[in-house]
């Protein structure tokens, strides 16, 4: 397929850890041979350091201020304080020098080409799992346009948003969605969460192989847990039960690219990071507790339906596999 200068892959990075997210995702976009420009919207807050690699990694980085910009955003932020971010993210429309874009969020990682996606118009995306009658705004494809724009912020301005982010805002202003048009939704291989693996794993089994965009989703990223370079796992005190959503096959997917090829951008513009450093704000990890008492699998049970899941443990994703496994065959 011919080369598109007029079509991008946009991603947002307001502060450096999703800086870090966005250079994985650029990467991983470029290791599947994109035929797209790549372009990174930036807080004014990220680093240097981090704006240098997201230049070599990107075609475009541009920093978004939505509090000095003196526009209508000001304006919309003004009213809406609480929506900053999503404002900075709006900020997409504007680019008006593209005719077709896709939108990323920086905590996705893409497992094949999916250059298709500009074949699509606005805005398909793929449902949430959460809600599948609306959209997941991690992964969508838009048109750019001036016009769109102010119209967003003016609705955010008169209507703010009901989940308090821009797939609130996003899904009622571009609120015919679910029934309009079966063209604009888009596979949920082109958004897997990694949240949605659990909750229904048989369809997992049945379809996961089939994915190209994984979306980490939840309050734990992959940046915050740690990698063993030479031993090839993903380590650290983060793995919790609240990491352990995240699927560990896309987890060290992600920490694959980083080490190979974010690791050493970082490193050649002086920000000495080891591969699995824990961050510098991060506290120690605490000493491991003691082994638990096995609960029986009527407690186990009780404890699944109250959603407290032991992800690492009897209920993690190989032992629910294999009790799968017994049952399918």
């Amino acid at each position: 397929m011919a080369d598109e200068p007029d079509q991008a892959f946009v991603t947002l990075a307001t502060n450096d850890n999703y800086a870090k997210g966005a250079m994985v995702l650029g990467q991983s976009l470029r290791n599947h041979n994109t035929t797209k420009k790549l372009v990174a919207l930036i807080g004014p807050h990220v680093a240097e350091a981090c704006r240098d690699v997201l230049h070599s990694i990107f075609d475009e980085v541009c920093v978004v201020d939505v509090v000095d910009s003196g526009d209508a955003a000001h304006l919309a932020l003004m009213k809406r304080p609480d929506l900053g971010v999503t404002f900075t993210k709006l900020h997409c429309w504007t680019l008006t020098h593209y005719s077709k874009c896709v939108f990323m969020d920086a905590d996705t990682l893409v497992l094949s080409n999916i250059d298709e996606l500009f074949e699509r118009e606005e805005l398909s995306a793929a449902p949430d799992p959460g809600w599948p009658d609306c959209f997941n705004s991690g992964v969508f494809v838009f048109t750019p346009s001036n016009e769109t724009h102010e119209k967003l912020l003016t609705f955010c301005g008169e209507n703010g948003s009901f989940d308090g982010g821009d797939q609130g805002v996003l899904n009622s202003f571009f609120n015919t969605w679910a029934t309009a048009d079966i063209s604009k939704h888009l596979p949920f291989i082109y958004n897997l969460s990694s949240i949605a693996i659990y909750s229904y794993l048989p369809a997992f089994k049945q379809y996961g192989h089939d994915a190209k965009v994984v979306h980490f989703l939840g309050q734990s990223k992959p940046w915050h847990c740690s990698y063993d370079a030479q031993k090839g796992q993903v380590k650290g005190h983060s793995l919790s039960s609240d990491t352990c959503h995240l699927h560990p096959d896309y987890l060290l997917m992600w920490w694959q690219v980083y080490a190979k090829s974010v690791v050493p951008l970082l490193q050649q513009g002086k920000l000495h990071e080891d591969v699995g450093e824990q961050p510098s704000h991060s506290a120690p990890p605490p000493p491991p507790p003691p082994p638990p008492q096995k609960a029986t699998s009527e407690e186990r049970k009780q404890r699944w339906e109250a959603g407290q899941i032991d992800y690492m443990g009897d209920d993690s994703f190989a032992n629910i596999e294999r009790k799968l496994d017994s049952f399918l065959k």
